[in-house]
């Protein structure tokens, strides 16, 4: 008969899988309504976040009890200890979906400046390591963690070098002042969303390996 702690510990990847698979909904439809100026996509992102919310209050408290009632040790309890910091990562994540789909009304009757700046290009490149992220917390394959770490610099860099030439922009035309300012706030949560990516590889990467690679770089 299965132990109740390892059914527990199986809830608890469940859960944390089907967190991760909310997640890369909520940003993929984030994304999408930035890029096509969506306002009504806009507003179901933010209606489905309380899904996430109640979701993370479960995963948080599923711990707490294997906490309180088991004493996990070894691969065990890295596994717990990652599967919090997971979880927030992915909960902040969402967080940053709502951020961002509330200022998509903003934005959205400026479509020729986002196609201009080629924000779809930075946004496929936003899905794709989001996508990534969620399949290694699923398969815990980190053969893929340098990758994701390469795309969250790219991601960082592109962000920063676009908010730049909207400032420029903000300085040159004072009628796009408005807009520039939502853009460069969304692109800084871009920018946070491949970030909070990179921290869960290093998580999944500290899950499998039992080796912290957080400020250091994959030979």
């Amino acid at each position: 008969m299965e132990r109740k702690f390892d059914i527990e510990l199986n809830k608890l990847n469940e859960r944390l899988v089907l967190m991760s698979q909310l997640i890369q909904k909520q940003v993929s439809m984030t994304l999408e309504a930035l890029v096509e100026c969506d306002v009504p996509l806009s507003k179901q992102v933010v209606a489905n976040d309380s899904e996430i919310d109640d979701l993370d209050v479960k995963i948080d408290k599923l711990c707490q009890r294997i906490f309180a009632l088991q004493q996990p040790v070894a691969s065990d309890l890295r596994f717990i200890m990652s599967a919090l910091k997971i979880n927030n990562d992915l909960e902040r994540m969402g967080d940053l979906s709502v951020f961002i789909a509330k200022r998509v009304s903003t934005v959205s009757d400026f479509k020729e400046i986002i196609n201009e700046l080629k924000i779809n290009e930075l946004t496929e490149k936003v899905d794709k390591i989001v996508k990534d992220t969620c399949m290694i917390i699923e398969t815990r394959r980190t053969v893929f963690v340098k990758d994701i770490f390469d795309q969250a610099q790219v991601i960082k860099e592109e962000s920063r070098l676009i908010s730049s030439r909207m400032i420029e922009q903000m300085m040159e035309k004072s009628d796009v002042i408005l807009v520039a300012t939502n853009l460069v706030q969304i692109l800084g949560q871009i920018e946070r969303m491949a970030a909070y990516s990179k921290n869960i590889a290093e998580s999944v990467y500290f899950i499998v390996e039992g080796k912290i690679v957080k400020h250091t770089q994959f030979l």
